[in-house]
């Protein structure tokens, strides 16, 4: 099952709305990387507030794809991290630095905004 990407402007929008498998997470790694240079995206909101739980494999996945994105020029912010997943990530030890975050999608595309990346 493939997570849609939805474009507005020169943002891409993100919403990962069931659990993530490790296949399902690598094709949607793929498709963003794509889109992102199709589209010539400045800014990605990646909203995971439908995800309670992750794994090791899956945050690594999710820390890359924000990483590779910005290396093709795409601001990311990470957005509805629920306190499970904000806990799991510490516990393994999982760093994201210099990553934004936001509450939710609204707040996340207000924070790209404040920085100049999307103008909508």
């Amino acid at each position: 099952m493939r997570i849609p990407i939805l474009k507005l402007k020169n943002l891409l929008l993100v919403s990962i709305q069931v659990m993530l498998d490790d296949k399902t997470a690598l094709e949607l790694q793929e498709d963003l990387l794509h889109k992102i240079h199709e589209t010539s995206a400045e800014g990605v909101v990646l909203d995971l507030t439908s995800l309670d739980m992750i794994d090791s494999f899956i945050a690594k996945v999710i820390g890359d794809m924000v990483s590779m994105a910005e290396l093709m020029g795409a601001k990311v912010v990470l957005t509805g991290i629920q306190p499970a997943v904000a806990i799991t990530l510490i516990e393994l030890g999982i760093s994201l630095p210099d990553i934004l975050t936001a509450l939710d999608l609204e707040k996340g595309i207000g924070l790209l905004k404040e920085i100049n990346v999307v103008h909508l």
